[in-house]
């Protein structure tokens, strides 16, 4: 004999809301978590500063610098333009769409960083940028 109870039976349900707020938390702390892991490949220089700039670093860009003696470096490591050339090319034939990030020192003269730029266009690479930081707020 089956005896009922008095209590009603309820179904039991999955709220999804904590796990919504559980998901949102997880996905911040990976997003900081790998934006501490971003490694810098180019030297400290004072980049120009400009009203629209932002951060742009990504693993698979080249990053070339060049200070303010002209010096160009890749990668931390100094080059003249004939290595860095060759060096740019064996790279482009890897990876035909290899995108160049370009910094330069705000006292590095036009004709370096331009040099360097016409550099990176006859290794045949199209995507290129210039690396600048954003201006500070002007205060009231």
């Amino acid at each position: 004999m089956k005896l009922g109870t008095p209590l009603p039976h309820k179904k039991a349900r999955i709220e999804i809301i904590p796990l919504i707020d559980i998901m949102f938390f997880l996905l911040a702390s990976f997003m900081m978590a790998s934006l501490s892991m971003i490694r810098l490949q180019s030297i400290k220089v004072d980049l120009p500063t400009a009203t629209q700039a932002r951060r742009d670093l990504k693993p698979d860009i080249l990053n070339l610098t060049v200070d303010k003696l002209g010096d160009v470096y890749i990668e931390k490591e100094r080059k003249t333009l004939a290595e860095a050339f060759s060096y740019i090319s064996n790279k482009f034939q890897a990876n035909t769409n290899l995108p160049v990030y370009i910094s330069g020192d705000k006292d590095a003269s036009h004709g370096a960083v331009i040099a360097v730029l016409d550099m990176v266009r006859r290794a045949g690479v199209q995507k290129v940028a210039f690396a600048i930081s954003p201006a500070s707020e002007p205060k009231p």
